[in-house]
């Protein structure tokens, strides 16, 4: 399968995935309100932070030793044991402290934690396995399978009367079904790991485990401190505006996952030119949704969050302010997917501990004095400053090209987008239209045709890329 392909199956499946997501709730915001929501959002906060080691350290290092194709079954079965060591040990701690977990989220929700630690161990390892035998596509589709599960059994409990306890059991059933459907389609079996695979795996864990610590501190230490400073409800707020900007996220998300185990094999190889054709690859396409998506934010941000409800239009700034930092931080991780894919783990660290300080003290000082707009300025400086780091760690490593040209195009098309979508919200108003769901419906949708449009008037790799990649041949592409 082609990486273009690759990367659109992965796409598509996530964008599908996150509909739902995205479906889901709104319904809950609408029936429950933003205080059940931030409940909600504390606990997977939590229990984001809780799987770090496991999550991302482990499975990390375990997706880049089977890509590598050396001794792939010694490599899963050692993960495996440190995986299931680290989630067991997890697990028992939050139920010791479990007094403290309460006391923190407001609910008592000490045991749904365990039991979330332990499921969403499970699914991301089997994810990380299919990664690292190339199985990306799969993984891809198994996401909107965990999501659709996990919404309809949500939907269906709260339906019941169960509330955020409905919530928390569909997570972990679709985390058990997803961990199961991807273990089926694994290709590797077990061998018996000597020390030097656990050695290996430790290795380069103990660099990697700081680049999803770097991750949670992107995606969730605003709300872990929103937690401590704010009322549920404004978690509620902040986190539905968090997850509309990350449904822009998506396709960058897309491309990371399809190149990480092809940039491993092209430097295990000794390719490097290949490495330099995909990095580039890398930061054409990461913006590819975020940029117009900025620009549509700041047009139809309020509308948009109208739609879950009238108490979460005050989160209009904090919307604006989370895709932009999406925007830099979708850069940064795909500079520090290439430096984890060319065995430099060591310098992510050191990027990450940077971005991960900044983050935190940024976080406390500004949502302690203005708020949880501080949060996400707070998160939009410090996804700037990585950006920059990483870019120069990478560049002293390789001399690869930026393609300001085709970042550029996309933010012209962008800008081309916005003038249609301003001009249709006046010609909304003036013939009174007043259904805002059905406006911010079509504008959107309207607004996505001109972009692409627009995009493939004015970039001519857009359109060979798009050629290259469709199921059938259209001539005015190859041009």
């Amino acid at each position: 399968m082609r990486l273009g392909q690759t990367s659109l199956v992965v796409f598509l499946s996530k964008l599908f995935g996150s509909a739902l997501g995205f479906l889901a709730t709104i319904y809950f915001a609408r029936v429950l309100g933003a205080e059940i929501l931030g409940y909600y959002a504390l606990v997977m906060a939590l229990v984001s932070w809780l799987v770090l080691a496991g999550r991302v350290g482990i499975t990390t290092a375990m997706t880049k030793r089977i890509s590598e194709a050396e001794e792939p079954a010694a490599y899963f079965t050692a993960s495996a044991v440190l995986v299931g060591s680290l989630g067991v040990a997890t697990a028992v701690g939050v139920m010791l402290f479990g007094g403290y977990v309460d006391a923190y989220v407001g609910e008592s929700v000490a045991g749904f934690v365990a039991l979330i630690v332990l499921v969403k161990l499970f699914y991301n390892f089997t994810n990380a396995a299919l990664e690292g035998e190339r199985k990306v596509h799969i993984a891809g589709i198994l996401q909107p399978i965990q999501i659709g599960s996990y919404s309809l059994i949500q939907i269906a409990l709260v339906v019941a009367g169960f509330q955020l306890v409905g919530m928390l059991v569909g997570y972990i059933v679709g985390g058990v079904l997803i961990g199961a459907i991807g273990l089926w389609y694994l290709s590797v079996g077990f061998e018996r790991p000597r020390r030097r695979h656990f050695r290996s795996l430790v290795d380069f864990a103990k660099y990697a485990w700081l680049g999803g610590l770097q991750s949670r501190s992107f995606n969730d230490v605003d709300v872990i401190v929103l937690g401590v400073f704010v009322s549920p409800a404004l978690v509620g707020v902040y986190s539905v505006a968090w997850s509309i900007a990350k449904f822009l996220t998506i396709f960058g998300s897309a491309v990371s996952s399809t190149l990480f185990p092809e940039l491993s094999k092209a430097d295990a190889t000794g390719d490097r030119e290949a490495v330099k054709a995909f990095i580039a690859d890398s930061l054409t396409y990461g913006g590819l949704f975020i940029i117009p998506g900025l620009f549509g934010g700041a047009l139809l941000g309020e509308r948009l969050l109208r739609i879950y409800g009238p108490e979460f239009t005050q989160g209009v700034t904090v919307f604006v302010l989370l895709i932009a930092a999406s925007l830099l931080y979708g850069y940064q991780t795909q500079l520090m997917n290439a430096l984890n894919a060319v065995d430099r783990p060591d310098l992510s660290f050191r990027i990450n501990a940077v971005f991960i300080g900044t983050n935190v003290a940024l976080n406390v000082a500004l949502i302690s004095t203005i708020g949880f707009v501080g949060a996400a300025i707070a998160t939009a400086i410090s996804a700037g400053v990585g950006l920059v780091l990483a870019f120069a760690a990478l560049r002293s490593l390789l001399a690869f090209p930026v393609p300001i040209g085709e970042i550029a195009r996309q933010a012209v098309a962008a800008l081309s987008m916005s003038a249609v979508v301003y001009a249709g919200l006046l010609a909304f108003d003036a013939l009174g239209v007043t259904h805002n769901v059905a406006t911010v419906v079509t504008l959107v949708a309207l607004g996505a045709g001109v972009y692409f449009l627009a995009l493939l008037a004015v970039s001519a790799t857009f359109r060979a890329t798009v050629g290259a990649n469709s199921p059938v041949d259209v001539p005015v592409l190859s041009k």
